[in-house]
């Protein structure tokens, strides 16, 4: 039985496919109610699957813990943990300057986006790891990214015609977050290690997901292979990350991003 936080998303549904795949159940985890029903609705369709949805804001321990209680009395046990939700970090542009800057980026908008990315994986650990470490296995894979690892290229998005000072930028909080998710992976890696609870990190690269043609084409000059990924491509990294095939694997941050991070 595998959690997945954020399992509303576009990559939430690909580890419940994964986790299904693989002869497992997955849990969805999300604030989001219709979204969850949707990915629910999608996982029965494209791969005969069901899943158990449960609403809850991980950023709220009670709330967290009444979801706890509602998995276990249903399966007993939780043998993965899927740190997957996150904030989508993008501010609106006023119109003399662009609130994604650092110099303009609001105090709230940084709490916000460190609750959800941060703070909801560490109660999500304390909550669903610590089952794990009773129960003497389990593993926790922390979903990072390419920009944990390096710094945003920030001339990806950059707009024609505005000044420097008013360019749109990857705001500083999702860097942040992302960083910090595998120092978390580092922490807990060594914490329950005794009580053999793994945890691992994966880092992808970017997802083909609507963005427009002139970001795909800049991002796609920043990576080797020449392309971002499709939404699929994770799920081989996600079965090895919560199957034994990586028994030996611990504290690590598994890179996946077309070769991005080489250059």
């Amino acid at each position: 039985m595998a959690v997945i936080t954020g399992g509303g998303g576009l990559l939430g549904y690909q580890h419940a496919a994964t986790i299904a795949g693989l002869g497992g159940v997955p849990v969805l985890l999300d604030i989001n109610a219709e979204a969850l029903a949707a990915n629910a609705a999608k996982l029965v369709a494209e791969t005969g699957h069901e899943a158990l949805t449960l609403k809850a804001d991980i950023t709220d321990l009670v709330a967290l813990t009444t979801a706890f209680d509602q998995m276990m009395a249903r399966y007993g046990q939780v043998d993965v943990l899927i740190n997957n939700a996150a904030r989508n970090p993008k501010v609106e542009s006023a119109a003399d300057k662009d609130f994604s800057r650092l110099e303009h980026f609001p105090w709230e908008q940084w709490r916000l986006d460190l609750d959800v990315g941060l703070g909801g994986a560490f109660n999500c650990a304390k909550v669903f790891g610590a089952q794990m470490a009773r129960q003497g296995c389990g593993v926790i894979v922390n979903i990072a990214s390419d920009l944990g690892v390096i710094a945003p290229d920030q001339r990806l998005y950059r707009v024609e015609g505005r000044e420097a000072e008013q360019q749109p930028v990857k705001p500083v909080t999702y860097s942040v977050v992302k960083h910090g998710l595998i120092g978390l992976t580092k922490y807990l890696a060594t914490y329950w290690c005794e009580q053999g609870v793994r945890c691992n990190a994966l880092s992808p690269g970017g997802v083909y997901a609507g963005q427009n043609d002139v970001f795909v084409s800049k991002l796609a000059q920043l990576i080797p292979l020449g392309r971002m990924a499709e939404a699929d491509e994770y799920r081989g990294a996600i079965a090895f990350l919560c199957s034994d095939a990586s028994s030996y694997m611990n504290g690590a941050n598994l890179m996946v991003d077309g070769g991005r991070s080489a250059w």
